[in-house]
């Protein structure tokens, strides 16, 4: 990736831990994200990778150290309010999609929450679900969909309000490997379409090493792979 793009994330020696201490899970991880790659997080299962995913995100706040995505500071409620409904898109392992409500439904949830016309919203949904392959299902409910189908719609409400980065926790990990393929190949063909940076937890080192650049989380610690 081209040094004269925008940094969309920086981590500086965050650390955090649950239990009151007890349990650590970062311990001084760093990384930079920059604008349009493709970033894997590669770890084990308890590495940390979903808590740093998450403490970019705005889903956590770190113990302490240092947290910039997108010109915000997700350790400030505003920001993380603020992130979430313009810049952020958030994929995870379970679709947490509204199961009766329909596909089209779910994907004008975002829209709402930030005051999109209806009309713009309407053509917003139609290109994306054209994008993933599911304009046939749009008027289907989440829970008569497979779980391929439903990955994809959580995929489409996640780009939504057009953000500038994507983050992926395990968006494969519920699939069979089949159809985890080809969601991973779709989450990387659209970020490429739509100039979006993508961060993707992940324990599968074949998802990793497809990335632009991947890191490895071990030990509380983030490091080159």
């Amino acid at each position: 990736m081209s040094e004269a793009r925008e940094i969309l994330v920086t981590v500086q020696e965050v650390w955090k831990a649950y239990d009151e201490g007890r349990v650590p899970v970062l311990q001084g991880a760093s990384l930079e994200v920059r604008a349009g790659e493709m970033v894997a997080l590669w770890g084990a299962s308890g590495s940390g990778k979903s808590t740093l995913l998450h403490l970019i995100g705005g889903l956590d706040v770190p113990d302490r150290g240092e947290l910039h995505v997108c010109g915000h500071d997700p350790r400030r409620e505003s920001d993380r309010l603020e992130l979430r409904r313009r810049h952020l898109g958030f994929v995870f392992q379970l679709h947490n999609l509204i199961a009766d409500l329909t596909v089209e439904e779910n994907l004008r949830v975002p829209a709402l929450a930030v005051g999109r016309p209806t009309a713009q919203t309407t053509a917003r949904i139609r290109t994306l679900a054209e994008q993933v392959g599911i304009a046939h299902r749009l008027k289907h409910r989440i829970q008569d969909l497979s779980g391929g189908e439903r990955q994809r719609v959580a995929i489409c409400r996640a780009l939504m309000n057009e953000p500038r980065l994507l983050l992926a926790d395990e968006p494969t990990g519920s699939l069979d490997e089949a159809t985890g393929d080809l969601i991973f190949s779709l989450l990387k063909e659209l970020a490429v379409r739509n100039g979006i940076a993508v961060v993707l937890a992940t324990h599968e080192r074949r998802f990793a090493e497809a990335c632009h650049r991947w890191l490895r989380v071990r030990n509380g610690k983030v490091s080159d792979a």
